[in-house]
């Protein structure tokens, strides 16, 4: 199940839910079996420099090599790019999860 952090500062004229949204479309147009993208929004009020950083991490998998990751940043790259209305400073990261790592459903 990948995850996608958006973190911005406020100044930013962003859709966030819609911007998640597109994001888990791309993974999983991109990426039939990655499942759910579990996307967070982190508005920063306190900031320095207008900034959108999009951090996406998947499981590693042995289809996911470096051309298929070059290839999912583009995408993603691009994704972003078509949300942004505004000069600011606009990063882009994808990696892999810890291999320590798991998820299921809580019990709430």
């Amino acid at each position: 199940m990948p995850q996608a952090d958006l973190k911005y500062s406020i100044d930013m004229d962003i859709d966030a839910a819609g911007l998640l949204a597109e994001i888990e479309a791309v993974i999983s147009d991109f990426d039939s079996g990655a499942g759910k993208c579990k996307g967070r929004a982190y508005p920063a009020g306190c900031y320095r420099h207008s900034h959108i950083f999009l951090s996406v991490q998947v499981l590693e998998k042995p289809h996911r090599d470096d051309v298929f990751m070059q290839t999912l940043l583009e995408k993603l790259t691009n994704t972003v790019d078509k949300h942004i209305h505004q000069g600011c400073s606009r990063s882009v990261s994808i990696d892999f999860l810890p291999k320590h790592y798991t998820t299921g459903q809580g019990s709430g």
